[in-house]
């Protein structure tokens, strides 16, 4: 609380707040927060291609297989080969029956590493596949 002189003749002071540690707090956490921000994103850039087409409605976690540019092959982000997918879907699908993938692809990527996928979630015994895709821009 701060008295100005003037006022110490009447007897009344006045009441100001001090906003610089609340500036300076604030400019603290603001740069934190941008700091932390992009370290905080993670996963595998895919390009992916666009097409119209309405968003699936998430339930449970999602098994995501993504395909990148240079044809290497996640699931949920972890790296592995294509067999190595398989046994991995294999394994989940025993535990859960009815269990649906979703399949990211770069645009990019060749024809044949994605049907090579395909055809082992199909051989996992994954019934349910989904594509996913970028909505179509303006230019179309």
């Amino acid at each position: 609380m701060a008295i100005d002189s003037s006022s110490q003749r009447d007897g009344t002071t006045i009441s100001q707040i001090n906003v610089t540690p609340l500036v300076d707090v604030m400019l603290v956490l603001l740069v934190t927060f941008m700091v932390t921000a992009p370290i905080i994103q993670q996963g595998v850039q895919v390009n992916l291609p666009q097409a119209k087409a309405g968003a699936i409605p998430g339930r449970e976690e999602q098994l995501v297989v993504t395909i990148n540019r240079n044809g290497r092959v996640y699931l949920n982000d972890n790296a592995m080969t294509l067999s190595e997918l398989g046994q991995k879907l294999r394994a989940i699908r025993q535990a859960q029956q009815n269990k649906e993938v979703y399949l990211r692809a770069d645009q990019d990527v060749r024809y044949g590493v994605v049907i090579k996928a395909i055809a082992e979630i199909k051989q996992a015994g994954i019934e349910k596949l989904g594509m996913v895709t970028r909505p179509l821009s303006q230019e179309g």
